[in-house]
C-alpha cells in the first residue's frame, strides 16, 4: 500500500464509502442542508397560495354571493311585476273593450229611437247617390243628380243659387205622369223670353218623367231625360233619378215618409 494514498485526507463534504455516508447522513443534513433562499422562497410562495385562496372566499362570501342573491331577487321581482303589469293591463283593455260596446250599444238604441219604421230615402250630395229603406233595412241604392251650385243672375231683384237643401224633409204628394210648370229661370237660363204665366209653353209633360214626390218649395224627386248623367250635380235644386231606382222608391214612400238630405 502506498503510504500517501493510506494517508489521503477526505473531505467531509465528499464521502467516499458507505460507512462514511451513513455517517453524512445521520448528521445535520436532510431538510437543513438545503439551499436556505430556496426554502425561503418556497414557504412564501405556499403561504401566498393560501393567502389567495384565503381572500378569495371572503370575496365571494361577502360581495360575490350577495351580488348573485340581489341579481336573483331583483329578477324575480322584475318578473313579478311584469306578470302584475301584464294582469292590469289585461283588465284595462277587457274595461275599455265593456265600455265600448255599452257606448255602442246606447247609440244604436238612440238610433233605433230616431230611426223610422216606415220608408225612408236618404240622398247624398256630396256623392250624387241615394238610399232607399224600409223598416230599417236597405233596399235599393243608386246614383242621382243634385243641385249643381250654380248662381243666376236677371237684374238687381231676380237671383237664384241652384243648390239641393240639406235637412229632413216629407213627401208632401205623389203624382203619375206629372207635367212641369216651367218658372222664370228656365227661359231666362236658355236665353228666351219671358211669356206670361198660363202660356202653353210653360208646360213640359216629358222633363219629370214618370213619377214626381213633392217635397215643397219647388223642390221634387223625379225622373230625367238625362240619365246618363246621373251621378253628378247638374240640377236647379231637385233630385233626379233613373227609371228604374224612381218606380221603386215612389211605390215604397208614402205621402208623409221622410227623405234625408246631406
Amino acid at each position: 500500500m502506498n503510504p500517501h494514498t493510506a494517508s489521503q485526507h477526505i473531505s467531509p463534504d465528499k464521502p467516499t464509502s458507505g460507512n462514511e455516508s451513513a455517517s453524512y447522513g445521520s448528521g445535520k443534513s436532510g431538510f437543513w442542508h438545503r439551499n436556505p433562499t430556496r426554502v425561503a422562497l418556497s414557504f412564501l410562495t405556499g403561504t401566498i397560495e393560501v393567502l389567495a385562496l384565503l381572500i378569495f372566499l371572503w370575496a365571494f362570501v361577502y360581495y360575490l354571493l350577495p351580488s348573485v342573491q340581489n341579481a336573483s331577487l331583483r329578477a324575480m321581482k322584475s318578473g313579478t311585476e311584469e306578470i302584475i303589469v301584464a294582469d292590469s293591463t289585461v283588465t284595462d283593455l277587457e274595461k275599455a273593450t265593456k265600455s265600448i260596446e255599452n257606448s255602442i250599444s246606447k247609440l244604436q238604441k238612440q238610433m233605433d229611437k230616431y230611426t223610422p219604421a216606415a220608408a225612408y230615402l236618404t240622398i247624398n250630395t256630396n256623392e250624387n247617390e241615394f238610399a232607399l229603406y224600409l223598416k230599417k233595412k236597405l233596399i235599393r241604392q243608386g246614383l242621382c243628380s243634385t243641385g249643381k251650385y250654380v248662381k243666376l243672375e236677371a237684374g238687381e231683384n231676380q237671383k237664384w243659387i241652384f243648390k239641393t237643401p240639406r235637412g229632413v224633409r216629407k213627401v208632401l204628394n205623389k203624382q203619375t205622369s206629372p207635367v212641369w210648370t216651367k218658372p222664370d229661370w228656365a227661359y231666362i237660363e236658355e236665353g228666351l223670353p219671358i211669356p206670361p204665366v198660363n202660356h202653353p209653353s210653360r208646360y213640359d209633360a216629358y222633363a219629370l218623367g214618370e213619377y214626381k214626390l213633392d217635397l215643397g218649395n219647388g223642390y221634387m224627386v223625379h225622373g230625367t231625360l238625362y240619365q246618363r248623367l246621373l251621378g253628378k250635380p247638374v240640377t236647379h235644386g231637385c233630385v233626379r233619378m233613373g227609371d228604374e231606382d224612381l218606380e221603386e222608391v215612389y211605390k215604397t214612400m208614402s205621402a208623409g215618409s221622410k227623405v234625408y238630405i246631406y
